[in-house]
């Protein structure tokens, strides 16, 4: 790539008068080897998955395993439906990122964005988005190679993984990656998708990953509904004009300097935060139990 920063990659766009998605799909091809339409069909593939797994969070049973996690996708869309809700489309991206987070939870096929506990903010931002601005797929797919340039920058500079880097790193890379894309989806400048990235990024710093019984569920799932909004939020804050002060740059250094002062009971290991709490604990070992059943059967 011939970018590693935020900073570079707009510059790059400013320059070659494209957008971060178009620059991003030339750059992925030429460093795979493959024609740029094979990327493009690849990606777009990867969003018909995205577009199926809401689908099926919105209509099948996505009861976890564990029987802790499921259908609360469809409650929030039913309230939403009701028009009762506060949020409008916003209910809707919530309503999608669970979807999505449950359809995983209950082990059903997703994308990693950019990895199965943050899976439910892209397809929530951009399936909702889509079908309340009438975009199409080839539209979308652009979107997600800017996501995916945005990504790597995060990823090279700073986490992506909650084990590395608490759950910042995998719910906050995911809501700047929403948010960066989605505000070139809506007709952003590439230094207007780099404010969105920022400023969403410094919305989740200090995020911890404390999953209870070790699962991708709790708080998991919750987290990627709340993310979707904010995702949304940070986008229009920087459509409407709203610049990040810290450079997005610097908000990645400093989710490196967090994530790696956070205490190993705080990144993924359950043994911190709502992991730690007695109701935490009891379904702990409410599972466990389960388990030793299942082995003796």
């Amino acid at each position: 790539m011939r970018f590693r920063h935020l900073n570079e990659l707009a510059k790059l766009c400013a320059d070659e008068g494209l957008t971060i998605g178009e620059l991003m799909l030339a750059e992925q091809a030429a460093e795979s080897g493959h024609p740029p339409a094979w990327e493009f069909a690849k990606m777009a593939d990867y969003y018909a998955v995205m577009k199926d797994a809401v689908k099926r969070g919105l209509t099948e049973d996505t009861t976890s395993r564990s029987g802790i996690t499921g259908l609360d996708a469809q409650r929030v869309a039913a309230y939403n439906g009701a028009g009762t809700s506060n949020l409008g489309i916003a209910g809707d991206a919530m309503a999608y990122a669970l979807a999505v987070s449950e359809v995983n939870a209950s082990m059903g096929r997703i994308i990693a964005t950019p990895t199965a506990g943050s899976c439910g903010i892209i397809p929530g931002v951009f399936v909702s988005c889509q079908e309340r601005f009438g975009l199409s797929d080839e539209h979308m797919t652009y979107g997600l190679f800017a996501a995916g340039a945005i990504g790597y920058v995060i990823a090279n500079n700073s986490f992506v993984s909650g084990a590395e880097g608490g759950c910042q790193a995998e719910v906050g890379s995911a809501i700047g990656m929403a948010a960066g894309a989605l505000a070139e989806l809506r007709g952003g400048s590439p230094a207007q998708a780099v404010h969105a990235v920022g400023l969403a990024l410094k919305n989740t710093l200090g995020l911890i990953c404390d999953p209870v019984g070790g699962l991708v569920e709790v708080p998991c799932i919750v987290r990627n509904g709340f993310g979707a909004v904010t995702a949304l939020a940070a986008a229009d804050m920087a459509l409407a004009g709203v610049r990040s002060v810290i450079p997005s740059d610097e908000v990645i250094q400093v989710m490196l300097e967090v994530g790696s002062a956070m205490p190993d009971k705080h990144r993924e290991t359950a043994g911190g935060g709502l992991a730690q709490t007695p109701t935490g604990k009891a379904i702990l070992e409410d599972l466990r139990s389960k388990r030793a059943k299942r082995g003796k059967e």
